[in-house]
């Protein structure tokens, strides 16, 4: 069984985006970090804090094109990018039943290789490995967000050190 990490032990670092433009330099900064590729990071944030919007940015700074929808009702969107990198986008907002996980193989789709992005990850809490990077986003004033990065992994913080102040 899974558990959840300890995240007041966990390397963390906060940042402050005070535009959109900021929002998309750190999604730049992360898609060029070598440990990317098989990284599972959790998003968490009220409704509209900017998880998707977060999701867009860096899935374009990887490059991937064309419309990049939200996987509200579909529940995970896969991608890959152009030199092969598959990519699981993962929204949990609707997720109810955990034998949907099994049913939709989730489970397959975690275990393979890959980036993992998951939206309203506690809607699937205890199905869910350990994250590589726990982040939680916070509006403040306008366009403002307050982001909060929690590292429990190896992984995780070897990303963490590879992003700037």
């Amino acid at each position: 069984m899974l558990h959840a990490p300890i995240l007041e032990t966990a390397p963390r670092r906060d940042w402050h985006w005070t535009t959109e433009a900021d929002t998309q330099a750190f999604a730049r900064q992360l898609a060029a970090a070598p440990g990317l590729r098989d990284a599972f990071i959790e998003l968490h944030g009220d409704l509209g804090a900017g998880k998707t919007t977060f999701v867009r940015h860096l899935l374009r700074a990887l490059g991937i094109t064309g419309r990049v929808k939200s996987p509200t009702y579909a529940v995970v969107e896969p991608h890959e990018t152009p030199e092969g990198l598959a990519i699981s986008h993962f929204d949990f907002y609707r997720f109810n039943d955990p034998q949907e996980w099994e049913d939709a193989g989730f489970r397959d789709l975690f275990a393979a290789p890959g980036l993992k992005l998951a939206e309203w990850p506690e809607k699937a809490a205890g199905l869910l490995p350990v994250a590589d990077w726990v982040l939680h986003i916070r509006p403040g004033d306008h366009y403002a967000r307050h982001v909060t990065v929690h590292a429990p992994t190896a992984l995780g913080a070897r990303l963490l050190q590879d992003m700037p102040l």
